[in-house]
């Protein structure tokens, strides 16, 4: 279960910091910088269960993060500063990027004051989609439909499976099986199964993009701010190594091509949809340099070495992870120690 590995990692991390480990492992494992990667920023809100709690951190945590940055003399720069850098090696200072996926619209709400208290720019990856108004977030759908839900009915692994859901255990345990299972599927059948799913418990799933997410007419003031970067994160928020080569090289030419052209500004960095292994591979990392960006970020944890300027399409990033945040943890996550454990001491590839 997901509260099991939670536990570990904190236990992981409390051990690195009470330790001191982190700071023997930082000249080993803490490169030259962190990309931050983020969802939700937004204050704390009551309940039990909140299955996707880890995407998303309290404007207070944000700001003790940013506090902790400018206090260890930390340069925090936008993507197209750490590309200057990593191309030209220079590493003279350590440096930061703060990146959020999805461009929901609590990041211009309660992320943007934080960011400029601290002078500090960020970068925020938007799918077309979502900013439309027509795109499905699903896992937040599949959240709202377990919250209501006594049971439910799956056809898993071919087979209609009938789920409790009454129970908070239960509701914890159904998410993990449901998500579990729908990551496994292709586009096509994991959107006919959140739709049956969603009719289960009369969950309207197209109305939540345009309830959380910022829709282009949003999205243009808020980009205008000297702070605020765009980037892309696809036309669908598909796995794109579930796709052919023309569809996704499409997902991404595409999505750059309606940022540049609806907003008026450069979109030349992106974010891969879920950016695992199982979603963001060589051919991912070839077909985005095609596509003319010159940062890719993945979902792999890591801190950036010198190194990674010989794959800026395959850049890893620490999570601000909403199950961990504690200002003890900040020191560990940016010494590369926890990453470094969580990848048994190898680099982060390019496979």
């Amino acid at each position: 279960m997901k509260q099991i590995r939670n536990t570990i990692i904190r236990a992981g991390l409390d051990a690195l910091y009470f330790s001191g480990a982190h700071r023997m492992l930082r000249p080993f494992f803490g490169g030259v910088g962190t990309v931050f990667m983020l969802h939700n920023i937004r204050p704390a809100h009551d309940g039990l269960f909140q299955p996707n709690r880890h995407l998303e951190i309290t404007p207070d945590f944000l700001r003790a993060t940013l506090a902790y940055l400018r206090a260890t003399d930390v340069d925090i720069v936008t993507q197209d500063e750490m590309h200057r850098r990593l191309t030209e090696q220079d590493f003279s200072r350590r440096f930061a990027c703060f990146t959020c996926d999805d461009g929901y619209r609590d990041n211009r709400d309660h992320m943007l004051p934080a960011m400029r208290d601290f002078d500090a720019p960020f970068s925020v990856f938007v799918t077309s989609d979502f900013a439309a108004g027509t795109g499905r977030l699903w896992w937040i759908a599949l959240e709202r439909l377990v919250a209501q839900a006594e049971q439910l009915e799956a056809p898993i692994d071919g087979n209609m499976v009938r789920i409790a859901t009454a129970s908070l255990p239960e509701k914890e345990m159904a998410f993990d099986r449901l998500h579990g299972w729908l990551r496994s599927l292709g586009e096509a059948d994991l959107r006919r199964e959140m739709t049956a799913l969603c009719r289960q418990q009369a969950i309207d799933e197209d109305a939540i993009s345009r309830e959380l997410c910022l829709s282009w007419d949003e999205l243009k003031p808020f980009a205008a701010d000297p702070l605020v970067a765009i980037g892309s994160h696809t036309l669908t928020h598909g796995n794109l190594a579930k796709q052919s080569d023309k569809t996704a090289a499409r997902e991404l030419e595409a999505s750059r091509a309606d940022i540049e052209n609806i907003l008026q500004c450069p979109a030349v960095h992106l974010a891969y949809p879920y950016g695992d292994r199982a979603a963001a591979g060589a051919r991912e990392f070839a077909l985005a340099q095609a596509a003319g960006f010159r940062t890719a970020v993945t979902t792999r944890p890591g801190v950036i070495a010198a190194d990674n300027a010989a794959q800026l399409t395959a850049l890893p990033r620490v999570s601000l992870n909403g199950n961990y945040q504690d200002t003890r943890y900040l020191p560990v996550l940016t010494s590369g120690a926890a990453t470094a454990m969580w990848n048994g001491f190898q680099r982060v590839g390019e496979s």
